[in-house]
C-alpha cells in the first residue's frame, strides 16, 4: 500500500524537473493526481501514464480555479495541492524591468495564493488536506542575479504560515519545501547564463557538502512527505532540502 492511496491531488507545472518528479512519486504512492503546465505536450506525456492533464497558467486566477474544480468533479474531493509552477529570470535588481517583475511575482508568487486559495476552498467542507508549497533556499537566503525570484520565493514561506495559521482548525496543514538547486531545466538555464556553463555547474556543486545539487526525485520524496501522515503534526514550516548548503557558512 503506497502512503497517498486513493488521495486526490494536483499538481502545478509538470511538465519538467520537480514537477514531473512530483506527480509520479505522488501516482507510485497511490494518489490520483491531476496535473497542469503551460507546456501542453510536456505536461500530457508526463501525465500519460500517471494521472490526468490540463492546460492551466497559473498567474490567471480562473485558470487555477479551475483546476481545482476538476479535480473534484472527478474524484469528489482534494485531498493534496502542490504549488509547484515557477519560472526564474536571471537579472539583477536594477535591471529587472516591470514587465520581468510582474511575470515572476505573477507565477512564482500569485500561483502560490491562488493554489491556497482554491484548495482551502474545497478543503473546508471535506474535512481538510495538505498544501505543499514549492519555496526555495532563496526565500532564505539570497542571489544578487534573482532578486525578483528572491521576492516571490520570501513570499511563498509568508502565504504558507499564513495559511497554515488560519486553516489548521479546518484540519487544513500547509507546508513549503525549499530545495537547493536541482538538476532540472530551470537551473540548467542558469548555468548557461555563463561563458561556460560546465564550469559554472562545477563550481555550485563544489559549495555543497555532499558535492552536487540535487536530483529531482529527490526533492519529490521530500514533498511525498509533507503530503502524507507521516508529517501530521507539521504546518506552516520550510523545510530545507538543499545537501548541506545553508549549514556550512565558510
Amino acid at each position: 500500500m503506497g502512503r497517498l492511496d486513493a488521495r486526490v491531488a494536483v499538481v502545478t507545472g509538470v511538465g519538467s524537473g520537480l514537477g514531473q518528479a512530483v506527480a509520479c512519486e505522488l501516482a507510485a504512492e497511490g494518489a490520483l493526481v491531476l496535473g497542469c503546465d503551460l507546456n501542453d505536450e510536456a505536461g500530457a506525456t508526463t501525465m500519460a501514464n500517471v494521472g490526468h492533464y490540463l492546460h492551466a497558467d497559473v498567474a490567471r486566477e480562473a485558470d487555477v480555479a479551475m483546476l481545482v474544480d476538476r479535480a473534484v468533479k472527478r474524484w469528489g474531493r482534494l485531498d493534496v495541492m502542490v504549488n509547484n509552477a515557477a519560472i526564474q529570470i536571471e537579472e539583477e535588481l536594477a535591471e529587472t524591468t516591470e514587465e520581468q517583475l510582474d511575470r515572476i511575482l505573477g507565477v512564482n508568487l500569485k500561483g502560490v495564493f491562488f493554489g491556497c486559495k482554491h484548495a482551502v476552498r474545497v478543503m473546508r467542507g471535506s474535512g481538510g488536506g495538505t498544501i505543499v508549497n514549492v519555496a526555495s533556499i532563496l526565500a532564505l537566503v539570497a542571489d544578487g542575479i534573482l532578486a525578483a525570484y528572491c521576492a516571490a520565493k520570501g513570499g511563498v514561506l509568508g502565504i504558507t504560515r499564513a495559511t497554515a495559521v488560519r486553516y489548521g482548525v479546518d484540519g487544513i496543514r500547509c507546508n513549503a519545501v525549499c530545495p537547493g538547486d536541482i538538476d532540472t531545466p530551470l537551473v540548467q538555464a542558469y548555468f548557461e547564463i555563463a561563458d561556460d556553463p560546465a564550469a559554472l555547474r562545477a563550481e555550485i556543486e563544489r559549495e555543497y557538502p555532499l558535492g552536487r545539487i540535487a536530483q529531482p526525485r529527490e526533492i519529490a520524496r521530500a514533498v511525498v512527505f509533507l503530503a502524507s501522515d507521516d508529517s501530521s503534526f507539521m504546518s506552516g514550516q520550510p523545510l530545507v532540502v538543499d545537501g548541506g548548503l545553508l549549514a556550512d557558512c565558510y
